[in-house]
């Protein structure tokens, strides 16, 4: 068992390693004589691991198979992150071991972007595509490794290849962003608001949920935006819009969750919603700061305090709501009076999940030319006083859930004991609940009833009901 560190970050999927993907994937089956082989190592958020799935599909249902070592694989594609330079870094460390482990390397995500940069650092990648250019992926993929399928054999399975576990999915609804902010290259990346129909999300849902997926975690740059850049159009009778959207995936009968939700007024409308059980009471807004003038320097919208008006609103349609946040510390010309008044906000809104990091330049960023960057130790020393006003919240709300009945899905089982995570838990970034006692029955997936016993600073322990 194990619990969650504070400082994880909830834009960041956990570091994935080629052998990693592979045990997680439903996609196990061993290679038949002769199968051309692919490694997947794939880094950064879950909107990037979306793309790998989409690419090692498109693999399976070309006749390749999935390798779960770089040893079996007859190429590695290194899907990479490139938000901050510590992950650009983080994703040349990866090429590079896929270099040293296996040699031939297909590099793409949002680092492709850059493929000088890439080449720079190793010039033997067989090939550098941008993300989500699954096309140029695949015609590296064929340059390196020639398909050869045997239409008897490789059948593409209905619901595709998966690098999470079985019961809960990732489900994409648009790629790119309409938002300037500053600090982020993101648009430049991955390119302006392209909003999927919803029938073809809606699609997708449907065979997710028939494949035994429990759980739809949605994603996108900007969940709010959902079809501002088709008009909100109407086709085959659902709309391109986030509130009917979410009710439409709510009538599936799986837990909806949503994430990267901008506060825009309509955001209003999902609160009845979660009220009534259509979508689960959880709200991921990255809010990055709460202090107007960090807040202009950003390029976001400056209305904090409008904001807790805001939120209790939305508490008192759905007091069970769950608000999940990400804060930015040591933003250039960050003074202590501003950083205060983000402490204070923090007291007023009580978020119930928070994750923070440190201020870095990014490449490309326009916050790079921003006067009065704040000194690294600075930075930290403000991280550290954040994180102990976001734990003292959190321990807090937990302590005050001992007592409560609610509804766990079961991630994991070990000889410990059953790790579960509740409506207000997304997978990987939040808390855990623990079932240590009468769990022996119990099957992954499953969704249970528990009593909540004990209370930790990001966890829970609960006793099993029924």
């Amino acid at each position: 068992m194990s619990t969650n560190p504070p400082n994880l970050r909830p834009d960041l999927a956990p570091k994935a390693r080629l052998d990693g993907l592979a045990a997680q994937s439903k996609m196990r089956d061993t290679a038949r004589p002769g199968q051309p082989t692919i490694g997947m190592v794939s880094l950064g958020c879950p909107k990037a691991l979306v793309d790998s799935e989409r690419i090692l599909t498109r693999l399976r249902a070309e006749g390749y198979g999935i390798s779960p070592d770089y040893a079996g694989a007859n190429a590695v594609i290194v899907n990479t992150c490139g938000f901050l330079d510590s992950a650009k870094a983080e994703s040349l460390s990866a090429i590079g071991e896929a270099l040293q482990e296996n040699g031939r390397v297909i590099v793409t995500g949002c680092l492709g972007a850059e493929p000088d940069y890439i080449t720079g650092a190793h010039p033997s990648v067989l090939a550098v595509t941008g993300p989500h250019q699954y096309e140029q992926v695949l015609d590296a993929v064929h340059d390196a490794v020639p398909p050869s399928p045997d239409p008897f054999v490789d059948l593409l399975p209905a619901s595709g290849v998966s690098l999470t576990p079985r019961h809960f999915s990732y489900l994409k609804i648009s790629e790119g962003c309409n938002h300037k902010c500053k600090f982020c290259i993101i648009p430049d990346m991955r390119g302006r608001l392209q909003s999927r129909p919803a029938h073809a999300v809606l699609r997708e849902a449907e065979k997710l949920v028939e494949s035994g997926v429990r759980e739809l975690l949605v994603i996108s740059q900007d969940t709010s935006a959902y079809g501002v850049d088709i008009k909100h159009a109407t086709d085959r009778g659902h709309r391109a819009h986030i509130t009917d959207l979410a009710r439409d995936l709510g009538s599936l009968g799986a837990w909806v969750r949503l994430h990267y939700v901008y506060p825009y007024p309509h955001v209003r409308q999902l609160i009845p919603l979660m009220a009534e059980g259509v979508v689960l009471p959880y709200l991921d807004i990255p809010f990055q700061h709460a202090h107007p003038d960090v807040l202009r320097r950003m390029a976001r919208p400056a209305a904090a305090a409008k904001t807790l008006d805001e939120i209790a609103a939305w508490r008192a349609v759905c007091p069970d709501l769950t608000i999940r946040s990400t804060f930015i510390v040591g933003y250039p010309g960050e003074t202590e009076a501003e950083f205060q008044t983000l402490l204070d906000w923090m007291d007023a809104a009580q978020l119930d999940r928070v994750g923070c990091f440190q201020y870095e330049n990014v490449e490309g960023a326009r916050s790079n030319a921003l006067p009065d960057h704040v000194a690294e130790e600075v930075k930290q020393d403000r991280w550290e006083r954040f994180m102990a006003k976001a734990q003292a919240i959190s321990e807090a709300k937990l302590a005050a859930k001992v007592g409560q009945r609610m509804e766990v899905i079961i991630d994991e089982i070990d000889d410990e004991a059953a790790t579960c995570r509740t409506k207000a838990d997304a997978p990987e970034i939040d808390g855990n609940l623990f079932i240590d006692e009468g769990f022996e029955n119990l099957s992954v997936g499953e969704i249970v009833a528990v009593e909540v016993d004990e209370a930790g600073e990001y966890d829970l322990w609960g006793r099993l009901l029924g």
